[in-house]
């Protein structure tokens, strides 16, 4: 078993001004710039969440040059009419070879990326999905000295609570048992009718705040969930 733990939630937009005003409107905090990611034509918004774990806004940059690949996070699959929303999240690891063994989920490839000065390994599907609906994290391995988490803004705002839905939650609670994060991320039985979501619980300076769907998702077709 793995020794993992939350590094950041995702919540996808198809336009930073989007999900900024979402996450201002779901929590009364705004989040801050952070920058881009040329090789996936992406940008970012970030919130700290308390200790070495943040909310990340991130959506396809205007200005960036098309990438030659996917977007990750399924980014290319948005219109300008989409709704940002918590998409997926993220697992820490010091070992990010190692971990991804210990899951029987494809996760994708191992990838090398940069943003400034930050450094990391992080599990990217080539095809730019989300395994499991979003609801199986994407590895990162930090590569820094300093994680992101502590040169953000200190906004008073914490992650209670993390959970994942799933019409099939005991695939969810093996990959959380392989993480070791079974005890801190939380996986539920969603309708067979219903397609995966996550619902994260956030504690704000003006009380407890909910971000995730308030009518979550239906399908047609409960094998569409798996990526």
């Amino acid at each position: 078993m793995a020794h993992c733990h939350i590094d950041h939630i995702v919540i996808t937009a198809p336009s930073l001004k989007r999900g900024e005003d979402f996450v201002s409107r779901e929590l009364g905090v705004q989040p801050q710039a952070g920058g881009e990611h040329p090789r996936m034509g992406t940008h970012n918004l970030l919130l700290r969440l308390g200790g070495s774990m943040y909310l990340e806004v991130i959506a396809p940059n205007p200005s960036a040059a098309q990438p030659m690949r996917p977007r990750w996070f399924e980014l290319d699959k948005l219109t300008s009419d989409s709704e940002p929303r918590l998409a997926t999240w993220i697992a820490r690891t010091q070992d990010i070879h190692t971990t991804r063994t210990t899951i029987t989920e494809s996760l994708g490839e191992i990838e090398q990326m940069i943003r400034g000065s930050l450094q990391w390994l992080i599990t990217i599907p080539a095809d730019g999905c989300m395994p499991l609906g979003g609801l199986a994290p994407s590895l990162i391995e930090w590569q820094s000295e300093v994680h992101p988490a502590s040169t953000l803004l200190e906004k008073a705002c914490s992650l209670e609570r993390l959970e994942l839905f799933h019409p099939d939650p005991i695939v969810i609670s093996a990959i959380l048992e392989s993480l070791g994060l079974s005890e801190s991320v939380h996986a539920s039985a969603c309708s067979p009718h219903m397609s995966p979501f996550l619902v994260a619980h956030i504690r704000t300076p003006t009380g407890l705040r909910r971000i995730g769907p308030h009518n979550p998702p239906l399908t047609s077709d409960s094998t569409a969930t798996v990526c």
